[in-house]
């Protein structure tokens, strides 16, 4: 539900800038809100589920993700959708990590493996699916259904959760939660997304501007400050001595950055510069998730055969390439084609991030495995929310004074989030050779 309807929105967007008359780039708005509300909230899950039960906080978390979809499709203006957007946001922090809190506490250990398989298949099925329908969708009814079909499958959902999913005991004896650290980090993540959502298209006065960054700096600062002397704090940076980690969340971050952007310029460049309908916009996106599904039963052979190092930077190069090439389509350019460029983006894209992710835990002691897990999901929704602001900022200078949204003015976003996504491959050749070799079965050299 959560994967469908990010995707979905995506492909509405042209919809949703014609019905709220406002300018398309702004619709961005509606995208980082949400991934803002992303990483603002995820990193209480993990305390949250441990303090008043797995189950109870997933159900809360769905009751207030249905809430938000529900104020969504009530939404008359961007304003409210965005706000809504958060709601959603708040409940979707709390509903994957908490899922996987639940299926690692309810599996065997002989089982896991297949289990978080298993777990990770929405992932793929949701971006797979997630444009077909919000394409159907669009094609018979008004876009507000693409919010209220998330309210029965979660009402079908909570009562799976009900009859499947066993009670969990609340902790006692946990500790207090970080309040200060939970503030200011998210004090300094929502202002810095903020700062970069309305640059270059003057919502705020440019001294808001400077002084929203100044503060979020500020907060950051001295949340670096206060979190050596936390117990248990939100956010644990003490893991980036890890090299392997290390590389993971900044390598990762910076590709984010760049692919950040593509479910925002995709739906524009297919409906609004090539004046395609959104079920033929989706059939073409769908070709992104088709390639990322292809490639997960190849990445543990390759990891086996050539290891992380090589992976990553032959992967991170090649994801560069087919996020910039979209920047090239035009009116004359074959759908088949099209289709191929996507599909390949997507089979590269899975690889890189199947290496980046799993190298992560190379180096991390299991007793760490929480905390790492909880920094680098805020990281990546950091990378996503600023990758869509990026994207936009990039849109709004290619178009120019005369503000047309033709195909060759998308060249320069696509091509400057293809070079963001390139700034990682320094960073993945810094690792040794030998880097997660444990973990992949490489033999070392």
């Amino acid at each position: 539900m959560e994967f469908i309807d990010s995707t979905s929105l995506s492909t509405a967007l042209p919809t949703l800038a014609r019905a709220f008359a406002v300018d398309p780039i702004h619709l961005k708005l509606a995208l980082t809100s949400y991934i803002l509300a992303l990483a603002v909230f995820t990193p209480a899950s993990g305390w949250a589920a441990e303090r008043f039960g797995a189950r109870r906080v997933f159900l809360s978390a769905m009751g207030v993700f249905l809430l938000g979809s529900a104020l969504c499709g009530l939404s008359r203006d961007l304003e409210a959708l965005v706000a809504s957007r958060i709601v959603q946001g708040m409940g979707g922090a709390m509903m994957t990590p908490v899922a996987r809190l639940i299926v690692v506490g309810a599996t065997p250990k002989d089982k896991l493996l297949t289990a978080m398989g298993w777990f990770t298949m929405p992932a793929l099925v949701g971006p797979l699916i997630g444009p077909p329908i919000a394409g159907l969708v669009l094609s018979v009814a008004d876009w507000p259904w693409i919010f209220y079909i998330n309210l029965p499958i979660g009402l079908l959902g909570a009562v799976a959760v009900l009859r499947f999913v066993p009670r969990s005991q609340p902790r006692r004896d946990l500790g207090r939660f970080d309040t200060p650290g939970f503030i200011l980090s998210a004090l300094a993540i929502s202002g810095l997304v903020v700062v970069a959502e309305t640059a270059g298209v003057n919502l705020f006065p440019p001294w808001a501007q400077v002084g929203l960054l100044a503060l979020s700096l500020a907060c950051g600062a001295l949340y670096l400050r206060i979190c050596k002397r936390t117990g248990r704090p939100i956010l644990d940076l003490t893991l980036l001595r890890y090299p392997t980690y290390r590389a993971s969340l900044l390598g990762g971050t910076l590709v984010r950055l760049g692919i950040g952007a593509s479910p925002f310029l995709m739906p524009l460049l297919l409906q609004v510069a090539l004046g395609w309908s959104p079920l033929k916009a989706s059939v073409v996106t769908l070709a992104t998730g088709v390639g990322v599904l292809v490639a997960r039963p190849f990445a543990a052979a390759g990891l086996k055969r050539f290891g992380f190092r090589t992976a990553l930077t032959v992967f991170v190069t090649l994801t560069a390439l087919f996020t910039a090439a979209p920047g090239f389509f035009g009116h004359a350019t074959p759908m088949v084609a099209m289709m191929a460029v996507l599909t390949l983006g997507g089979f590269c894209r899975s690889n890189q991030f199947i290496a980046a992710n799993t190298i992560a835990y190379a180096d991390v002691p299991e007793t760490s495995t929480a905390a790492a897990s909880t920094l680098s999901a805020v990281t990546q929704q950091i990378g996503l929310a600023l990758g869509v602001s990026f994207g936009g900022v990039m849109l709004h200078v290619a178009r120019g004074a005369d503000g047309a949204l033709t195909p060759d003015r998308f060249t320069l976003p696509f091509v400057a989030i293809g070079l963001v996504t390139l700034l990682a491959l320094p960073v993945y050749l810094a690792l040794d050779k030998d880097a997660g070799a444990a973990i992949s079965g490489r033999k070392r050299a």
